[in-house]
Formats: C-alpha cells, structure tokens, sequence
C-alpha cells in the first residue's frame, strides 16, 4: 500500500490534509499508568536494530532503540510516558510506517516485511484499531475515486461523462464526510478526531442581507476569522507532534490572510494566540519561537519590528529563559539591536561619513523631499545590475529625490572607480567604513548588499529594502495615502 496519495484532488481540497494524514497513520496507543511499552513483531526483519523516532514541529527526532530478536520481536519501553502524537519505526535510516501514541501507552502490533499494513495486527488498543479502519475506509474510498478522476481528466471525455464523473465523486466526498463527523463524534479523545478537527476549514454561511438590501461585503471575512480557531487548540501538543507541520502552517495562514499586515495589528495576534498557546509548554515555546523566525527576515515591509517585539517580550525579558540559551538570546539580541533603530516610521539615525575628497558629508543635511540611502559594494554582482536601475529612477522620476550612496569597501580606488563607471556623480557619495559616527551596520538592516532605505524631508524612514525599479511606484502610492490621511484629518 502506498504510503501517501492525494484523493480528489479536483473535489475534496479541503480534505487533502487528512487523507494525507490517514494513509501514513497508524495508531498504537494503550493503557499503562507510568512509563510505556510497545510491543512489535515484524516477520521477516529478524536480528536487527530498529528506532523508535517522534515529530516535533518541522522536525524528527529519535526517541528509543530496541534490538529485535529471531523472530522479528522487539520491545520499546521507559520509565517516563512518551508525549502523545505521531511517532515512526525506522530501520536502517529508513522510515517503515508510522503510528501514534495517545493516552494508553501499552499495544501491541504484529505485521510482515515488507507489506507492513495490509498486514498489520493489532492487540489490546482500541484507538489503533480506529486509526486502522480508518486507513483502510480512505484506501478503498481512493479506488472507488480513481476511475472518476480518470475520466475528469480525459481531455477526450464528453462534457456529459465528466459532469456524471464529477456527481459520482461528489458522492464519495459526502461519505468522507459523514465518515469524518462520526469519528469525531463518537471518539472525540481520540488523536485521530484531533487530526481531522484541526484540518476541518470552517464553514462560512451566507452573508446576511442588510436593511438597504445590500450585502455587507466584509461580513463573511469577519465571520471566518472569528471562527478560525474553533477546530484547533493551540494549546494542544499532540499538534506538534504530527508527520505534517499542522500547527506552523495554521498559524502562518491565519497572520498571512487573516491579519492586516501592520506591525501593531500582528503583535496584537499574536499575543491573542501566545495567551492561549501558554497553557502548555510546550506550545508556548513552540510558538513564540516559530513567529520570533517568521518575523526575523520578514517577507512584508514594516514587520521587523513585530520580531524586536518579541525579542523584547519573550527573550529579554527572561520569558524564554528555560528553554533558550545565552547564545541563541545573544544572536537574538544582536538583530533586534540591528533592526531597532532604523524600524519604519523612525528617525534615520544619522550617518556622517567621507566622500572621495575626504570631506564630511551628512544624511541629515540633504535637502530634497525624499532621500534614497544606498548601501553598495563595488565588487557587488547584484549591487552593479541594481546601480543602473536607481540612477534611471533618479534621473526619471518625477519626485524631488536625493541619493545618499555608501561604499562598504574600504578603497577609495574602487570607489571612485565605481562611482565614474556608473555614471553617478551627481550623488552624495561617500565611503561607509570612513565614518564620523557608530558603524552604519550598527544602526541601519544593511548586512548585505544592496540595500536601499527611503527618507521623507523630516529624515523619516518611509521605506525599506525597496528594488529600484519600484521606487517610483512607491513613492506614487506613498503620497496618495499622506494625502489621504490629511484629507480625513
């Protein structure tokens, strides 16, 4: 049988997680009041070493060893109870099949090599033999499918076969899904019902109608988000230990779709989601870690700051103190410095440095609406493609704009050599290591290079990390909204 399949996948998305999740399962999982006992037998994998591995997050870990004997026999046992989720039998760095451990931690499962489910036994758990039936329900739901999709996908096909094709799937998707609220109804403790709650999407009902006959155009956004987290605890850590990062992605999408992607507005979420996922500790640290890296190089403008957010909160505080090390607080530290002081909506710190004549040159003097701070290296690759892009949009755009160029390199030579290649004279050009104040990669997010900073007249960081080809285009839109917001002030 093989170890995953996607089912449907023209008509049941939003089932895909847990098909995916019921293929690869297999629970074990009984009763002992202290400590664990897992009893294998695999015929025909006699003599050999075997590993008892555990997921957490987006990682694999191994947890046991036990050596099996003539017959295939092999025990897994401690002293402590394992943490409930999914686990996985590995033999020669190989992952043979993977089942679950839940409250009852003493089972036992007999299979042969190498078809280790279809002939899989188990004794003594009820929760397994669930995990079991319910493979093999969404395997033979599979087969019935399979011809369906077939003709779905036949190009040759009339629009009348295809159409009862579709019908015939819709069909089968309605009894995965009565299959689904049965397990979940009639074993809800189960890590199996904790699987498919938590890939249930919610299901948002019409809008309803407004008394001017209109529809509220954001009442099903709102009802959505409401109701986002009503499947999943995140306080749950058996959703950590899954052989798919659940947990990570649940999160990742509620901030990435469902909050507006202001740095005020994503510290508040997240504090929301930290005071629930809190109550357990390993949740907790799995979530304020997992959105401390999300938000350390953000993918959006702005956000940096939800990550000095977080360090401040979490890390020096002293908050995270029984998990994280000095190193790792120290690397922490040295980022949020980094970011902190040159955060959209700041004062640029201000940056007095040598051009080529050796004469003083400041940020904070430039006279035009807006600067352009851009940070190069003359042996730059990516910095020579990107000087041509910002001297045409210094030389075509329509708005009063000032660049502020700073050489990392230490040679006057390259520099003046760049400088004359490139045609950019009319720049304030000066040499970053020739500075009269604190090191410019103390104060400014400009480890690599090129890096572009956008001021407006007041020195104000507008913008950040901006590809010069969209500078204009930013600035268009950056006005519109000043312009916006003065209008409804």
């Amino acid at each position: 049988m093989k170890r995953s399949f996607i089912v449907y996948q023209d008509i049941m998305r939003q089932k895909i997680f847990y098909l995916l999740f019921s293929t690869l399962l297999i629970s074990g999982s009984n009763v002992l009041s202290q400590g664990y006992k897992l009893d294998f037998r695999i015929e025909g994998l006699a003599d050999t070493t075997f590993l008892l591995g555990n997921f957490f997050g987006e990682s694999t870990y191994v947890k046991d060893t036990a050596q099996a004997n003539s017959e295939g026999a092999f025990t897994f046992v401690g002293d402590q109870p394992l943490e409930q989720g999914m686990y996985f039998l590995v033999l020669n760095k190989t992952r043979l099949f993977d089942f679950v451990i839940g409250a009852d931690q003493e089972f036992k499962m007999a299979t042969r090599y190498p078809d280790y489910i279809p002939n899989l036994k188990i004794t003594g758990d009820a929760d397994n033999e669930l995990f079991l039936k319910d493979m093999l329900f969404n395997a033979a739901r599979n087969e019935e499918a399979k011809p369906y999709v077939d003709v779905v996908k036949d190009s040759t096909a009339s629009q009348s076969e295809r159409e009862k094709a579709r019908k015939d799937l819709n069909a089968i998707s309605a009894k995965v899904d009565t299959h689904i609220e049965q397990v979940i109804s009639e074993h809800p403790n189960s890590v199996l019902a904790k699987i498919m709650k938590a890939n249930r999407q919610v299901q948002v009902p019409d809008p309803p109608v407004l008394e001017n006959g209109k529809v509220d155009s954001t009442w099903q956004y709102q009802y959505y988000k409401s109701h986002y987290w009503d499947n999943f605890d995140l306080a749950d850590p058996t959703l950590l230990r899954l052989s798919q990062p659940v947990y990570r992605k649940k999160v990742e999408e509620y901030l990435d779709r469902l909050v507006i992607p202001d740095p005020d507005s994503v510290i508040q979420a997240i504090d929301a989601m930290v005071a629930v996922a809190g109550k357990n500790t390993d949740t907790y640290k799995y979530l304020v870690w997992s959105v401390t890296l999300k938000y350390q190089n953000p993918k959006i403008m702005g956000l940096d700051k939800v990550f000095v957010s977080l360090y401040d909160q979490y890390f020096a505080s002293g908050e995270m103190d029984f998990w994280a090390n000095d190193q790792l607080k120290k690397n922490l530290k040295e980022r949020a410095d980094q970011l902190r002081l040159s955060l959209i909506g700041m004062t640029a710190p201000n940056l007095i440095m040598q051009n080529t004549e050796l004469q003083p040159r400041e940020l904070h003097h430039m006279k035009n609406k807006y600067t352009v701070i851009y940070f190069y290296d003359p042996d730059c690759g990516h910095c020579k493609k990107e000087t041509p892009q910002l001297k045409k949009f210094h030389e075509e755009s329509k708005y009063d704009v000032g660049v502020y160029a700073v050489s990392a390199d230490t040679s006057l030579v390259k520099m003046k050599d760049y400088i004359r290649n490139m045609g950019i004279a009319d720049w304030t050009n000066v040499n970053g290591p020739r500075t009269y104040t604190v090191s410019y990669q103390k104060q400014y997010d400009a480890m690599t290079t090129p890096t572009i900073y956008v001021l407006d007249e007041r020195k104000k960081i507008i913008g950040k990390k901006i590809p010069a080809e969209r500078l204009e285009e930013f600035l268009g839109q950056y006005e519109r909204i000043e312009a916006n917001r003065k209008n409804q002030n």
